[in-house]
């Protein structure tokens, strides 16, 4: 379902093998609570999407993992942003920027993280919006 929408759409999406199961386990068991239902669909059809310049439209499972890890407990960000605990990173603008889905709380908006005024703002009321609207370019970066 998600590669046939998402090939249907302009813009350039460079698709990963589907995620293992061990993977996804992996990534909540280290993350300490399981991925929004929609992230672990898309995940099963391609772990992770690149964009036409290289950015994440989506990253594969260990990614997720490695990168919300390292922005929760950096001690020094503390004192610079606001907690990212809330969110779940899944994706990049290529920019700095990050695209979040709410971790704990059963909403399926996306956020983007701006990483020079720590400021979130929504850009998506759901995954497959944001990535057609990424793809047509709705969501300015």
């Amino acid at each position: 379902m998600w590669t046939d929408v998402i090939v249907a759409l302009p813009g350039m999406a460079v698709f990963r093998p589907p995620v293992s199961e061990s993977s996804l386990i992996r990534c909540a068991t280290a993350l300490g609570h399981p991925l929004p239902a929609d992230l672990v669909s898309l995940l099963h059809e391609s772990d992770g999407i690149e964009g036409e310049y290289g950015d994440g439209l989506a990253w594969p499972a260990e990614r997720i993992a490695s990168e919300n890890l390292d922005l929760r407990g950096k001690t020094e960000f503390a004192s610079l942003y606001m907690p990212f605990d809330p969110l779940l990173f899944f994706a990049d603008a290529g920019n700095g920027d990050l695209f979040a889905l709410l971790s704990r709380i059963d909403r399926p908006d996306v956020f983007v993280w701006n990483h020079e005024d720590d400021s979130r703002t929504w850009v998506a009321p759901s995954l497959a919006k944001y990535l057609e609207w990424r793809l047509t370019g709705q969501i300015e970066l």
